[in-house]
């Protein structure tokens, strides 16, 4: 079987192959210099995971792989122009770079030419692959669309919040997930769980990326630290806090968040003392732990033998304990 590093060799082998090469150069630059800042292609990795774990044919799967990984680069560009961010992967953002112009129509041409990879699938299970794509690429922009307008709310629940990250980031995985058994002929049963697993993995992997922007290192996260508290996102950090805080508490968050009068150092060295005084990051473990364990228990129910599991067992471990 092969391992995720191989897996991720073969993934940018096939995109150092076919490298964007059309007329103006100006739409199809941006395409190449995001998909050359790399990353760990977690998506793909586990779809061709799942495919070499039903003893699939990996070239079989490969269009759906690329396929993944461009449509989530495409949601990147587009994400960094919505939130203004300058740092992806460790370098400027595609607007930053170039221009928001030139960054929203590269992100639509990479988005076309994920829908190019998905039509080199085998007819028999080209009709499901593009529908569960396009019931997730419409559920990601329902995700986004929700995290803006989190950003003026005064008021977000928790259960508001763990419902936008489960359409924002979550499908994706899971449908990683179910596209690479389906291109190994999975059984309809291990499809719905191969799904739910995803899922649970994903979320366990976006809290981990919400503890990551406040508590971890910049230089291995690689984007700017403290750019929820910055941008005045209502994280699960800021979520959790403001449920566990006093009233005097709540109504500073709620001024921090809020006012422009207060310099950025200033606010987030404000929010890092009321997270850490309503003890945020541990109470952010334990979630994460929660929906690992649940992924866990839809990993078991796969008819698969036990031997042929453990390479993306092993893989989702390790996600869900990313180093902070």
């Amino acid at each position: 079987m092969f391992d995720e590093r191989e897996l991720l060799k073969m993934i940018n082998r096939a995109f150092e192959a076919e490298p964007f090469n059309g007329q103006p150069s100006e739409l199809y630059e941006p395409l190449n210099y995001i998909l050359a800042l790399g990353g760990k292609r977690i998506r793909p990795v586990m779809l061709l995971m799942v495919t070499d774990m039903y003893c699939g044919n990996l070239r079989r799967a490969l269009p759906a792989a690329l396929g993944i990984e461009l449509f989530h680069n495409f949601s990147l560009i587009h994400d960094d122009i919505m939130d203004d961010a300058p740092i992806r992967r460790g370098k400027p953002t595609v607007h930053e770079k170039w221009n928001p112009n030139t960054a929203i129509l590269s992100g639509d041409a990479m988005l076309v030419k994920a829908y190019e990879q998905f039509l080199r699938l085998p007819e028999p299970i080209l009709k499901p692959a593009l529908a569960i794509f396009n019931k997730t690429a419409l559920e990601v922009c329902e995700g986004q669309q929700l995290d803006m307008n989190f950003e003026s709310r005064t008021e977000v629940s928790i259960e508001e919040y763990l419902e936008m990250i489960r359409l924002k980031t979550a499908v994706l995985i899971g449908a990683a997930l179910y596209l690479g058994g389906l291109t190994a002929n999975a059984p309809e049963s291990d499809l719905r769980n191969l799904y739910e697993f995803g899922i649970q993995n994903g979320m366990a992997f976006q809290l981990r990326d919400d503890l990551l922007d406040t508590y971890g290192d910049e230089k291995v996260f690689g984007k700017k630290q403290y750019g929820d508290i910055s941008a005045n996102k209502k994280s699960f950090l800021y979520l959790k806090a403001y449920e566990l805080s006093n009233h005097e508490s709540r109504l500073k968050l709620e001024e921090l968040f809020t006012s422009t009068d207060i310099g950025v150092n200033e606010k987030i060295e404000e929010t890092l003392k009321i997270f850490n005084q309503a003890e945020v990051k541990k109470h952010t473990e334990a979630i994460i732990r929660q929906h690992h364990e649940a992924a866990k228990q839809y990993f078991n129910m796969l008819t698969v033998e036990p031997a042929r599991k453990k390479v993306l067992l092993n893989y989702s471990e390790l996600l869900a304990g990313r180093i902070i």
